[in-house]
């Protein structure tokens, strides 16, 4: 099976931070390449998961300097650079296009609750202001807009390098009807973890993944074995994730990801605020949860 060059899982990477809360840029560089390692397909820094709302620009820039510095090549690197301000993700996109990120992934504006119009006039600006390849970040649980086909349609005809979408919308029909719209070139990454099996049958090609943090090397077996065409894999890898996805949500994103990361001595357990460490309760679940998939 032919796949474009952003495909597969790539991990929405945590950013690890020092107990004083500053940004620790020994364990970041280890953990993407540690993903690399494990067979991942790309690496996309500083979204929801790696704490981008608690960043400053500078820190945001830096971690996108960081990681295509360690990638160096071997996968793509798609930088998140949202924002609902249209200028400050002008900004964003372009400065990483400069640090030479692959592709920019850019989350529909959130609070605002724009227009479809005024969805396509954000994403107009932006994609004329830089080259590279454009995915856009459809997830209306966060955002309270949700992006509909006919504009998606509109941009990708007048930008040919808004080249797909992140789809976190839970909603398994839309690949399909996606690609009836927009040709089979559009490329559809999943941002949810539980249903990836389920939207690549739909047609999709990949999936942004916050549990393949922990747990790359199975996440990269998954994407392989639809690949390579081998269910009975895909579905015994299938299972065996479901509690890992359900336990990296048990509270408040990322605060599962960066304790079971510091169980594994990848990184502090260390968040910004507003979000706050695990509770006792969730600590002992996501615990149990990794010893039983035998990553402790």
């Amino acid at each position: 099976m032919s796949m474009p060059r952003f495909h597969g899982v790539m991990p929405a990477i945590a950013t690890p931070m020092l107990p004083d809360k500053t940004i620790d840029n020994d364990a970041f560089q280890k953990l993407c390449e540690w993903q690399i390692q494990s067979g991942v397909h790309g690496i996309v820094p500083v979204g929801t998961t790696g704490e981008s709302p608690t960043l400053s620009h500078n820190e945001h820039l830096h971690i996108i300097e960081l990681c295509v510095k360690t990638v160096q090549g071997r996968v793509p690197v798609i930088a998140g650079t949202g924002s609902n301000n249209t200028e400050e993700a002008v900004f964003l996109s372009q400065e990483a296009q400069k640090k030479n990120a692959d592709a920019l992934l850019i989350v529909t504006p959130y609070y605002n609750k724009p227009s479809q119009n005024g969805l396509f006039a954000h994403y107009d600006a932006i994609a004329n202001a830089v080259e590279i390849p454009i995915f856009i970040y459809n997830i209306p649980s966060r955002s309270v807009v949700n992006m509909e086909i006919d504009t998606f349609a509109r941009l990708h005809e007048k930008h040919p390098h808004i080249k797909g979408v992140k789809d976190a919308t839970k909603d398994l029909t839309l690949p399909t009807l996606m690609r009836a719209k927009l040709g089979h070139d559009f490329i559809l990454l999943s941002g949810e973890d539980g249903s990836i099996p389920a939207f690549l049958a739909q047609g999709g090609h990949g999936l942004i993944s916050v549990s393949c943090n922990i747990a790359p090397k199975l996440h990269a077996q998954l994407q392989n074995a639809w690949l390579e065409k081998d269910i009975n894999t895909l579905a015994h890898i299938r299972d065996t994730l479901m509690p890992l996805h359900e336990a990296c949500f048990i509270e408040p994103s990322p605060a599962p990801i960066k304790y079971a990361l510091s169980l594994m001595n990848k990184c502090h357990n260390v968040c910004r605020s507003p979000i706050i460490p695990l509770s006792p309760q969730a600590e002992t679940h996501l615990k149990e949860c990794l010893t039983q998939l035998q990553i402790l």
